[in-house]
Parts: C-alpha cells; structure tokens; sequence
C-alpha cells in the first residue's frame, strides 16, 4: 500500500514558504532599520559623537569664563586701588613711567652679558 501525502498539506507548502519568505525580508528589513538608527544615535545631529563634543566644549568655556572672572576680580582691585590710594598711584607712574620725585637720583643697571 502506498501511502500518499494528504491533500491539505500540498496545498499549505506553497503558503508555509510565502511566510517564511516574508518573515525573512521582515527579519532583514528589521535589522537594516536598527542599523541607521544605531548610526544617527552615533553619528547624527544630535548623536553620541557631537553630544561629547558639546560636553568638551563647554567645560572649556567654563574653565575660561573662570579665568576671566579671576582676572576681572583682580583689575576691579586695583582700579580701586588707584581710585583710592595715593601710594598705588604712586607706584604705578614709577614702574610703568618711570618717573622719580623730585631730588631724587635715578639710577639704572644693566646686565654685563
């Protein structure tokens, strides 16, 4: 006796191999999808790469706006200084100047290299 496959299962082949054919494209369209959004979240306008960028450059601009309120400190001091006294005025005409007072003697020394 020979036995024959049942009619039922000749007929789902055809559509068990469309399902699979389609879960494949599904499958390969899936990873296609995740690879450009891993990309964008890497390489995009708002991804990995320029967010660190960003991070970078801010803690320069931090670092510098430190600096400068150090520096602006210190000249808000000595404008002060020469608002308010004589001697820091003073000072500031003999070093930068070179101005002497009167009587006195101004002697200047040179290195012998």
């Amino acid at each position: 006796m020979i036995m024959t496959p049942p009619l039922e299962s000749l007929v789902e082949a055809p559509a068990v191999m469309r399902r699979r054919r389609q879960a494949r494209w599904v499958g390969r369209a899936v990873v296609f999808f995740s690879c450009v959004l891993l990309l964008d979240g890497l390489f995009g306008d708002r991804g990995l790469t320029s967010t660190l960028k960003a991070r970078q450059d801010l803690r320069a601009a931090a670092e510098s706006l430190e600096r400068l309120k150090h520096e602006n400190g210190a000249l808000r001091d000595e404008a002060r200084r020469l608002q308010e006294d004589p001697a820091a005025v003073e000072a500031v005409a003999r070093r930068e100047l070179g101005l002497i007072r009167p009587g006195e003697i101004l002697v200047v020394v040179k290195d012998l290299k």
